[in-house]
């Protein structure tokens, strides 16, 4: 077996990201059905992915985050409970051998949130592992780290260990509104024609009155600003491109604001995801007084992979 060589997956719900990696390095990446999507076991949908790596390179170490450790992935893997040391990552994975390779899968993270819940995370905590062994910085001293998603985390971190999380359900909340309810079915018939440069700006416009509108709720709930997005396509003929921005000005805002009163105001949250989502709530922790450092999600994943991997 070519120990300088693996491959880091993060294998979520909605889709599977496969890399070849060498010392670190990303080699090639491709990509699969998530693990809801499956219909059958979790080895058939992988094994002819990763074939023709095998063919040209042997068994090679494979190493996964994510939903593949959940009950319906591959092999559920248990949670850690918090306070988790970050370190203890590579300890608790859960490692077994199929078709003549050595697995490791991450276990995930549980805990009962500041709300008093319930909660659970599986491959955030890979990321923020990999983020710790990229920026040395974040091991020691207490951190507040975001990572946006459909189900956005925010966690604690002290001296290198998660000591709570609680999870906002703001991207699906957010994809559920947009597909499937009644708020962006007033859209005009002239939209479709609006040039590039007029919708970039409707896009920003949009974002910016939902900021707006997230932080003038006073006692009122999210749930008593929503109406507008399809009220202002119909009265104020607003467009699409604007609405869908508005909607999501208004969920990100909502989300922040609600997030760090509960961890108390902090000058600095970490945040780790995709450059589009890390932008928006940047965007939307300026407002509330908190500036962000922003990391790559896939470059902190790999790296939270790597730190599973026993050469």
């Amino acid at each position: 077996m070519n120990r300088e060589q693996y491959i880091a997956g993060d294998w979520g719900t909605s889709r599977l990201r496969l890399s070849l990696c060498r010392d670190g390095k990303v080699i090639e990446t491709r990509h699969g059905p998530g693990i809801g999507a499956l219909r059958g076991p979790a080895a058939e949908a992988l094994r002819p992915l990763i074939a023709g790596w095998r063919e040209d390179l042997g068994p090679l170490p494979l190493l996964l985050c994510g939903m593949a450790g959940s009950r319906n992935g591959w092999r559920e893997t248990p949670y850690l409970p918090c306070p988790a040391d970050l370190r203890a990552l590579g300890e608790a994975a859960l490692r077994f051998e199929a078709d003549g390779a050595p697995v490791a899968i991450a276990p995930g993270f549980s805990c009962r949130s500041r709300l008093g819940s319930p909660e659970a995370m599986r491959g955030e905590e890979t990321q923020i592992a990999g983020a710790l062994a990229l920026h040395p910085g974040l091991r020691t001293g207490n951190h507040l780290i975001c990572l946006p998603g459909t189900h956005t985390k925010w966690s604690w971190l002290q001296d290198g260990h998660v000591q709570d999380f609680v999870t906002a359900l703001t991207g699906e909340l957010f994809a559920l509104l947009r597909d499937g309810s009644t708020l962006m079915r007033a859209t005009r018939a002239d939209d479709e024609s609006q040039s590039p440069a007029s919708t970039s700006g409707d896009a920003r416009d949009g974002f910016e009155r939902g900021l707006d509108a997230a932080a003038t709720l006073g006692t009122a709930s999210l749930l008593h600003a929503l109406f507008p997005v399809r009220s202002r396509q119909l009265l104020d003929r607003s467009s699409r491109v604007w609405a869908l921005s508005y909607l999501s000005g208004l969920m990100i805002g909502s989300d922040v604001r609600g997030a760090l009163p509960l961890f108390g105001a902090r000058a600095q949250v970490v945040v780790i995801g995709d450059v589009t989502l890390n932008e928006l709530y940047t965007q939307a922790l300026g407002r509330e007084g908190s500036a962000a450092c922003c990391l790559d999600g896939e470059q902190c994943a790999l790296a939270g992979l790597r730190t599973l991997w026993r050469p």
